[in-house]
């Protein structure tokens, strides 16, 4: 919560991208010999490292799309979507690859197993180990390494592809503020993003952000465990994820091309109606192995859902936090990080039915605070169009644009 600001104010968007996405390579290293010794303290580089990467990361776009839309005399608004849009198709698109890749390394020795029971699969399920009974053969040592090393060469191609072509961006207000003032002390940086939560709006998008990592902890723990691997088998989930992910992909380009013509309510609407619907038919749908397409139909509603959420509720704070993108974008990774930690914590103390009575409560309470977000934004400027509010629009001045 309180490194990205630091980091991001000494090292600046790029170098902080670049040492951050060491900090993953880490962790692939770490599981070349998996023990508490070595996952542990790679887990806790992992957390450290994930913080400022996503902060920067949004930071960068949110710089990098106003810079844009003043040269360009476009709505600021509108590029920041496209261009997060852009990030979350080659983002998403990830799951595609890694899931393909993993699927083709282990299935050269997969030997799968007789499905033995479905009555404990679903929104009822039995809490019982289903990977023992549905599920594959424990893949050899040598077919580890090979995934091991390709997940990793590929981390630090990445890396280097960063350190060699991105371009190191600061904001010209930042720079202004440089020039005039003192550089701001170590702490007041420091604690930059506990003191965001100050603003009102940081707070009613609080429940949203929490929102966002339990509706994905849900779908790779739960839906993959409970339907995916009890109905059909583990070998299974790789082609459903991947599913989810091209889906993600795809919708997230759409989607932040199409939010500048249908505006950012239109979209948050589609995103709960949809997820909704997928809660309430989660919660009567019995799962068995021959109604094998609407395995596929699930995760391809929530990879819709998903793009929405991630393209418009990044595309929202750098809009609203443009003063204080670093410190807006660390509160955007701590409670959306918190959402994925709650999914995961209860992952194994509660039935599917209750978890997707918690997903309901907290999409209806996040719709809620997110309408009275869009209010007060209305209210804050009146006469003027919701696309064209005093933070989205071009070039005003030095003082509030890039």
């Amino acid at each position: 919560m309180f490194l990205p600001p630091i980091l991001i104010e000494k090292l600046g968007c790029k170098w902080t991208i670049a040492g951050s996405m060491c900090c993953y390579i880490a962790f692939s290293l770490g599981n070349f010999h998996a023990s508490w010794y070595t996952l542990i303290p790679t887990s806790v580089i992992l957390g450290i490292g994930g913080a400022p990467l996503w902060s920067a990361k949004c930071t960068y776009l949110t710089i990098a799309g106003n810079s844009y839309a003043e040269k360009a005399g476009k709505n600021g608004k509108d590029i920041i979507n496209q261009y997060f849009g852009v990030f979350f198709l080659i983002f998403q698109s990830s799951g595609i690859w890694g899931n393909l890749i993993s699927s083709l390394v282990f299935s050269q020795a997969s030997t799968k197993v007789e499905i033995s029971e479905v009555a404990c699969c679903g929104a009822h399920d039995c809490m019982t180990n289903t990977t023992n009974t549905t599920g594959s053969a424990e893949p050899s040592n040598s077919l580890i390494y090979i995934l091991l090393g390709i997940y990793t060469a590929s981390g630090v191609l990445a890396v280097l592809l960063i350190v060699a072509f991105l371009d190191q961006i600061k904001s010209d207000q930042a720079e202004t503020e440089k020039e005039i003032l003192e550089t701001p002390s170590f702490w007041s940086t420091f604690l930059a993003t506990f003191q965001h939560l100050k603003d009102k709006r940081q707070c009613l998008l609080i429940p949203l952000t929490i929102y966002s990592g339990l509706e994905q902890g849900f779908l790779s723990g739960d839906y993959t465990k409970a339907y995916v691997t009890c109905a059909l088998g583990i070998h299974y989930v790789g082609y459903v994820m991947i599913c989810f992910s091209a889906v993600n992909s795809l919708c997230s380009l759409l989607f932040g091309k199409i939010s500048q013509f249908s505006g950012r309510k239109l979209l948050f609407a589609l995103a709960a109606v949809t997820n909704a619907t997928c809660i309430i038919a989660l919660l009567l749908w019995k799962p068995h192995a021959k109604q094998l397409a609407v395995f596929f139909i699930f995760p391809a509603l929530w990879g819709l859902s998903d793009a929405i959420w991630q393209t418009q509720t990044n595309g929202l704070y750098g809009i609203l936090f443009e003063k204080h993108k670093e410190a807006a974008f660390a509160n955007y990774r701590l409670w959306e990080s918190l959402g994925f930690v709650i999914a995961f914590g209860y992952s194994t103390k509660l039935q599917i039915y209750i978890k997707l009575y918690i997903l309901l409560s907290m999409l209806v309470l996040s719709m809620v605070m997110y309408g009275a977000v869009e209010y007060h934004e209305a209210k804050s400027s009146p006469g003027t169009p919701p696309a064209m509010k005093k933070e989205d629009v071009g070039p005003l001045n030095q003082d509030t644009h890039v």
